[in-house]
């Protein structure tokens, strides 16, 4: 999900928008880039909900809590709207 949402760039599929959202990510292409519509809500929510699920099966060990927390924060930080089309230390810029 990481990878699909935050490092591939353009369309999977062909659009009419004539190469203006070949540098944006599909997170970023999600509703014409409009925060916080139903569609971002839910694919946010999903991996909170995975976060507290594998919380509770590991029941709540150290390491497991630790690495899914890791692996939360890398998936929630690029959605929020502070880093929107924002590339971090050159990343992805092209």
């Amino acid at each position: 999900m990481f990878v699909f949402l935050h490092v591939l760039k353009g369309t999977p599929w062909e659009s009419g928008d004539q190469g203006k959202v070949r540098k944006l990510t599909h997170w970023e292409q999600i509703d014409d880039g409009i925060q916080f519509t139903s569609t971002r809500k839910f694919l946010t929510v999903v991996p909170i909900i995975l976060f507290f699920l594998t919380s509770f099966y590991t029941k709540y060990d150290s390491f497991h809590f630790v690495v899914n927390f890791i692996a939360l924060l890398l998936v929630l930080l690029p959605k929020l709207p502070q880093f929107h089309c924002v590339r971090l230390f050159g990343i992805n810029k092209y």
